[in-house]
């Protein structure tokens, strides 16, 4: 086909769309306990295609979900929590992959500074809530309090039980205030957070993810399992319940939530007139000028 071709582009710029996924797959190689990377058979392989066949087509009804976000004024936070490796930061890149970043943030606070911690301890996380028509994904959220932060001492026995006086209140008022909240736990086994730990260790492109607090909670598993444990019973209420998805199949734990937040929003395809793309003007004196060769990048490939 002629490279010049319109239909030849619109062809290429859906195989590089396409190629945008893989290279996000990257990430998901599967490597042994001595860092060698490990040959997938024809099961996985279909597997494989499967997943990305599923993922496009519910990215498709992400968009129509943010549309009709947009055009009702709908309010939507969705928080994403689960041990170190479980998967979330995956399945948010796969939710905001195709959106616009203006309408579906992603909200991963650091560390709280010397101020923040003399706040009241929801301030920095309701600065961030949404406003009619956005979406508002926090990667980690303020469950850190009955999570890291009781499992390392990072806060005092009554901060903690203030904590669950406090989260039921705060939640029912997000949803008073017309804010729909979604709560998402990702569990993983014992075996899989090893595995997925080590994967870091041995592949460049992932060890940046590996901090000595990660080390510290693998340590740290049975006092986490039990903060886990509490946190679920003393924060699953009605108004906010808590959604736990099984992880330790990432492509499928990433299926199964997205196809499972499809489910909780009452949302409908909407109407969009048809985009007529109007005609270049042209004008006889208008002379495009050239680059500099000095300005250009090397075109090395």
């Amino acid at each position: 086909m002629n490279p010049l071709d319109s239909d030849f582009r619109f062809r290429r710029d859906i195989v590089d769309s396409y190629d945008e996924e893989l290279e996000l797959e990257l990430e998901d190689r599967p490597f042994d306990v001595h860092g060698h990377e490990i040959a997938l058979t024809d099961e996985e392989r279909q597997g494989r295609r499967t997943y990305f066949r599923e993922l496009l087509r519910m990215q498709g009804e992400l968009v129509k979900l943010q549309d009709w976000v947009v055009a009702s004024g709908h309010k939507m936070v969705v928080l994403f929590e689960g041990r170190d490796a479980a998967g979330k930061g995956g399945v948010i890149k796969r939710i905001t992959q195709r959106l616009n970043p203006r309408v579906c943030r992603v909200v991963a606070l650091p560390a709280p500074n010397d101020r923040e911690r003399t706040q009241w301890y929801f301030q920095r996380y309701a600065t961030h809530l949404p406003a009619a028509g956005e979406m508002v994904l926090f990667d980690r959220s303020w469950y850190n309090r009955a999570g890291v932060e009781r499992v390392m001492g990072f806060c005092s026995d009554d901060q903690y039980e203030e904590f669950f006086r406090s989260v039921p209140e705060f939640e029912r008022m997000l949803k008073r205030s017309g804010i729909q909240l979604l709560k998402y736990w990702f569990s993983i086994s014992d075996e899989e957070q090893h595995s997925r730990f080590l994967s870091r260790i041995h592949d460049p492109l992932k060890q940046w993810k590996l901090s000595p607090m990660d080390l510290e909670s693998r340590r740290r598993w049975e006092d986490y399992t039990r903060a886990k444990e509490v946190m679920l019973d003393r924060t699953h209420i009605p108004e906010a319940p808590w959604w736990v998805v099984p992880a330790d199949d990432k492509k499928k734990a990433r299926l199964n939530c997205i196809d499972h937040l499809l489910n909780q929003v009452p949302y409908a395809e909407v109407p969009h007139q048809e985009v007529a793309l109007p005609a270049r003007v042209r004008n006889e004196d208008y002379e495009r000028h050239p680059v500099p060769s000095t300005m250009l990048v090397p075109q090395r490939y």
